[in-house]
């Protein structure tokens, strides 16, 4: 009797440190919201990870004029009669995205939050930081998704989330679309 008493006691003993240590997982170990639907969003477009994952080499190398500087350079968006100047950062992920540029991209609205779209590759995340807390106007990338996002309020820290630029002025102007839109993204001389 006492032999069982003692197992089923070291038994309790090794069960709660077991489920002590699976509850103490840090949040980079739990899927956020938006990881979570990466396999979702990735399934909805027959994407594997092979796929986004192997880029032409040639399209994210940048002319020479864009990896010396990244001081002034700006692009320009466009979409519905209006027009959004974005200063961008000097990083690796920018200077990637600029390479694909001219492009034209549909937007949606994700989480009332923020404006989301799709380019065709996955950008570079050489450099990047784990993540970022993004402010209003901050042009973003997610990498974990392989989407831009534009935040039109304010939002917590995201893992993946890497800045591209943040909008001289006009962020509102994406306040109030309530629907898809498309948006061209230049380059401004």
């Amino acid at each position: 009797m006492k032999k069982t008493v003692q197992q089923i006691l070291l038994s309790l003993i090794v069960s709660s440190m077991f489920l002590t240590a699976c509850n103490s997982r840090t949040n980079e170990e739990n899927p956020s919201i938006k990881e979570n639907m990466t396999i979702h969003q990735n399934s909805k477009q027959g994407v594997t990870a092979d796929e986004s994952n192997n880029r032409n080499s040639q399209d994210s190398t940048l002319d020479n004029e864009w990896a010396d500087t990244m001081e002034d350079i700006r692009i320009k968006l466009t979409f519905n009669n209006e027009e959004v100047i974005v200063n961008m950062d000097d990083n690796p992920t920018s200077k990637d995205f600029l390479s694909l540029l001219p492009l034209t991209l549909t937007f949606e609205d994700y989480a009332g939050t923020e404006k989301i779209s799709y380019p065709s590759n996955k950008l570079s995340t050489e450099e990047a930081p784990s993540g970022i807390d993004p402010s209003v106007g901050d042009f973003t990338y997610y990498a974990p998704w392989g989407n831009l996002a534009i935040f039109y309020k304010d939002f917590g820290y995201s893992n993946g989330l890497i800045k591209l630029g943040k909008i001289e002025s006009g962020v509102e102007k994406f306040q109030d679309i309530n629907s898809d839109f498309t948006v061209t993204i230049e380059k401004v001389d």
